[in-house]
């Protein structure tokens, strides 16, 4: 689904789930930057357990921003990826667990979306090149003013992938960030980090569930651990409900439509390259000062309260004079999986549902309703499923023009069928969503053609401002069906086993991926082999469907993925003799990569929204092509070409540090189990890593700007999570212990508006807290400090210079200043802090109202009492809060050795610094 979309809808209808983040930012003093110490209390009322990060939510927009100047060279793009982690564990500051996850290899079913958004962007890219070359040709024709064309490389974001160099150079930089981190910063002082890099199969965030779902099935399991998720995608949302875990949060920047955006040829704002006029740059402040600054701050983030989000459905989905026992946890299971059919990143959406016309309220009322039709029927038709016998009649009959029909009672005369949904959705929008009005205009037949009073086609006032691209199809038309299966799959609509066809694979996709949402991946091959979805009215006889999938079914290797979802045009980054597959006339697999295809706007407005008619990859004669390549691979491409598993890593003062040095140390071979009373409960196998972290080594920075860690006290080993029988089932359920959340909803939440005033999201998760304001005399003294008329002072409408963006690294420039001492700007201090126990260690467990006894890992944890000792090194300036390391490389330059220092704060305050 789109995740614009679909967030717009879920936060306007449910509210009250956004909470604004409170973040503290790092103190300035003598113009040096302290960092934020994320051991102390979270200012946003509220402690989380884990943290879990889907990476490339954060890997995209720091390598190639949409809002600022992106990073000159990976190096830089490796340090605003460290600084974005940074700046979410300050806001976030979880206790136990930091587990990040890079998307692996994908199973099939994803590949081909991520084999349509690649061809895609690399077909605008090109499209893009050759605009801008245009109208820069055409401007300087008439004599127009360009700035000089700066010759650069162009960053390719398909490079996020696995196993290209770029994926296997990050994950070496994050084992660097990883063991800095928890030598030098206290609020990771007893946290356990697992990294689950590009090499381990599967995508992140589905790593991230699995992982969610095994440790719930372990008897050490913390049933109230609070979980915060960060990424931006939709579906988190989904997954989030489909653990069934009673605090789970989802932390993502806030989505600010339209965005100014620098034009690709002036760098002015204001327009688009194809509007560009080539007129000279105004003139920013009276001096031109402000000629580099931003057109906006960084980006806030908010908070996602699932919690709140299943009151609001609980609420809105129960149901009462049921035959049986209305089940909340069920109801929302079911909420979940009626969203897939408004798309998933596995199946396109049904042709006749779009989020934005309402799709999913209709979902909800049809679903309401069937289930209360249902009846005294409830225990017949049980039986009759479980006999399997095709049942004549329906059971039920429900009434109302968006209503489903039950299996074999369309040809009712009496029936009434939404053949016009968008005018139906528009119809209910405008009578707030109140029982579906029904035109007589807007009733056809289940096939499409016309009933004897016809159709009107959808008015311009329901559709939005811009004018809409043709549509062929004509969903409010009479013969709506026929031209659907004409246009879109190039058959008659008549063709019932084409149309059976087409139904049994949809269903199989939607099995799949309810599956996929809560057991795992169900096949690794499985996709679904369309470019589009049936039509609701075509699902008949699905209960005799068979739904089972290929068992032991394995992932593609990397370089295996990359042939299957790359273009010709990325094809740099794979070996030689497999990028000739790519472009060779003679390649026995041409036909997988086509120079150009068409794209279907399917009734969107942007090539963007539309459908990449692409031919999809035949998996056998794509693996018989790579055979006889195979044997070209160096061995840096065949570690590349291998998958891998993750990573945890623990610093000295963590429980598990001495078990996992001991294993190291008696050369283990055999997989260990990891005890639970030692990692608040986290089971399943270590194994020795080769190439691990380890105690009194030097661990080498793969940035050269930054320097080795030469006195590491860290360790890390491979994890392996907890493994279950192919066929098991994991329960989707409140694990007993489990204790619901106070309720947040009060009920004035439940109305539609607050007398005409526009809402706003509250600030932290306490309702009570009490936002600060200025008295009467601080204003007068701000008027005192204020300029007046200039427009130029702190307090002025005009944006601010680059430097009061405090944690943006790679901002605009003012003239004259060099990149790396802007990096620079970001230190930490010569010695580490060394304060009493985090909140968590002191009190964390003990969350309810009476006592409650402590789980063993919980007493231990509670009677640590060592302080976080200092850096056993001098740490001097440098970019994200690291060591400048020393220019040792071979020619390759470094930062300077000698740094301001940090001045020791007084002998007593919040720290015992003795």
């Amino acid at each position: 689904m789109g995740v614009p979309a679909f967030f717009r809808w879920l936060s306007r209808k449910y509210p009250s789930i956004i909470v604004n983040c409170v973040e503290e930012k790092p103190k300035e003093c003598n113009g040096v930057k302290i960092p934020v110490d994320a051991s102390k209390p979270n200012p946003n009322d509220v402690e989380f357990d884990n943290l879990y990060l889907d990476m490339n939510g954060i890997i995209h927009p720091c390598t190639h921003p949409e809002d600022k100047p992106a990073p000159k060279n990976e190096d830089e793009m490796m340090v605003a990826i460290f600084e974005y982690i940074d700046r979410l564990f300050s806001i976030v500051r979880p206790r136990r667990l930091l587990y990040m996850a890079i998307d692996g290899v994908a199973p099939r079913a994803k590949m081909n979306q991520q084999r349509s958004r690649r061809f895609r962007a690399s077909k605008e890219g090109m499209e893009a090149a050759v605009e801008k070359q245009r109208v820069r040709e055409e401007i300087l024709a008439k004599g127009g003013f360009l700035p000089p064309e700066e010759i650069k490389e162009r960053f390719d974001s398909n490079c996020i992938t696995p196993g290209t160099e770029f994926m296997d150079n990050l994950a070496k930089c994050l084992r660097y960030y990883i063991a800095d981190r928890l030598n030098n910063d206290p609020g990771w002082k007893n946290l356990t980090v697992i990294l689950s890099d590009a090499s381990a199969p599967g995508e992140g965030e589905h790593k991230i569930m699995d992982y969610i779902r095994r440790q719930r099935a372990q008897p050490n399991h913390d049933p109230n651990t609070h979980h915060c998720l960060c990424g931006a995608d939709a579906d988190l949302i989904m997954l989030g409900l489909a653990t069934h875990e009673p605090n789970f949060t989802i932390i993502r920047e806030e989505f600010k439509p339209n965005k100014p955006k620098p034009c690709g040829l002036c760098n002015q704002f204001g327009h688009e390259v194809k509007d560009c006029e080539g007129l000279p740059r105004e003139k920013k402040g009276k001096h031109d000062e402000l000629a580099d600054s931003l057109p906006c701050a960084e980006g806030e983030f908010i908070f996602l309260r699932l919690n709140v989000l299943r009151e609001y459905l609980e609420r809105e989905l129960t149901m009462a004079s049921l035959p049986f026992t209305f089940d909340v946890e069920r109801s929302i299971d079911d909420w979940v999986f009626m969203c897939f059919f408004v798309g998933n990143d596995f199946l396109p959406h049904l042709p006749s549902l779009e989020i934005r016309e309402g799709a999913i309220d209709r979902l909800v009322n049809i679903y309401k309703n069937v289930v209360h039709k249902t009846g005294d029927s409830f225990r017949r038709r049980q039986k009759e499923k479980r006999k399997r016998m095709k049942r004549d009649q329906p059971a039920f009959t429900p009434t109302g023009i968006l209503t489903p029909h039950a299996l074999g009672s369309r040809n009712s005369p009496s029936s009434q069928v939404a053949n016009n949904p968008r005018q139906a959705a528009y119809e209910m929008r405008m009578q707030n969503n109140s029982s579906p009005s029904v035109s007589p205009n807007t009733s056809f037949t289940s096939d499409g053609s016309p009933s004897p009073i016809g159709g009107i086609k959808r008015k311009a006032e329901d559709s939005d401002s811009e004018p809409e691209p043709e549509d062929n199809v004509r969903l409010w038309e009479a013969g709506w069906k026929q031209r659907y299966y004409k246009n879109k799959f190039d058959v008659d609509a008549a063709d019932e086993k084409f149309r059976r066809k087409v139904v049994q694979s949809y269903v199989e996709g939607l099995c799949w991926v309810l599956r996929y949402y809560y057991q795992g991946c169900a096949s690794w091959k499985w996709y679904y082999p369309f470019h589009y979805a049936p039509f609701a009215s075509d699902f008949e006889g699905i209960a005799d469907m068979p739904s089972d999938f290929e068992k032991g079914t394995k992932p593609f290797k990397p370089l295996e993925q990359l042939m299957g979802v790359f273009p010709a045009a990325s094809g740099n980054f794979l070996p030689p003799s497999w990028r000739k597959l790519m472009s060779d006339p003679d390649s026995s697999i041409i036909d997988f990569y086509p120079e150009d295809f068409a794209i279907d706007l399917n009734g969107k407005k942007y090539a963007w929204q539309g459908v990449a008619l692409l031919p999809f990859v035949d998996e056998r004669r794509l693996r018989a092509a790579l055979e006889e390549v195979y044997p070209d691979l160096t061995p840096e491409e065949t570690r590349r070409n291998s998958l891998g598993g993750d990573v945890l890593f623990v610093g000295k003062h963590h429980p598990l540090h001495d078990f996992i040095l001991e294993l190291y140390q008696t050369g283990s071979t055999e997989p260990v189990d990891v005890p639970p009373e030692l990692c608040h409960g986290i089971q399943g196998k270590f194994s020795l890593d080769e190439e691990a972290i380890l105690p009194d080594q030097i661990v080498c920075s793969p940035v050269p700007m930054l320097r080795d860690l030469t006195q590491n006290t860290v360790v890390s080993i491979n994890f392996k999570d907890p493994q279950f029988a192919e066929d098991y089932i994991f329960k989707a359920v409140m694990l007993p212990g489990a204790r619901k959340p106070a309720a947040v909803l009060k009920p004035h939440d439940w109305e539609k508006s607050s007398n005409g005033r526009q809402w706003k999201p509250q600030l932290g998760f306490a309702r009570d807290r009490r936002p600060v304001h200025l008295d009467q005399a601080a204003f007068r003294t701000l008027r005192h400090v204020m300029p007046r008329g200039s427009g130029t002072g702190i307090y002025s409408n005009a944006a601010p210079p680059p430097g009061t963006y405090q944690g943006n690294l790679y901002r605009p420039l003012l003239r004259g200043q060099a990149q790396i001492p802007k990096l620079m700007s970001n230190m930490r201090p010569q010695d580490s802090w060394r304060g009493p126990p985090p909140l968590f260690q002191q009190q964390r467990f003990d969350r309810g109202v009476g006592a409650e006894p402590l789980l063993p890992w919980n007493r231990m944890l509670q009677s640590q009492n060592a302080a976080f000792q200092p850096n056993q090194y001098q740490m001097l300036a440098g970019p994200g809060g690291y060591p400048p390391r020393r220019d040792d490389r071979g020619g390759r330059q470094g930062y300077p050795r000698e740094g301001r220092k940090y001045p020791l704060p007084p002998p007593s305050g919040r720290y015992n610094w003795n």
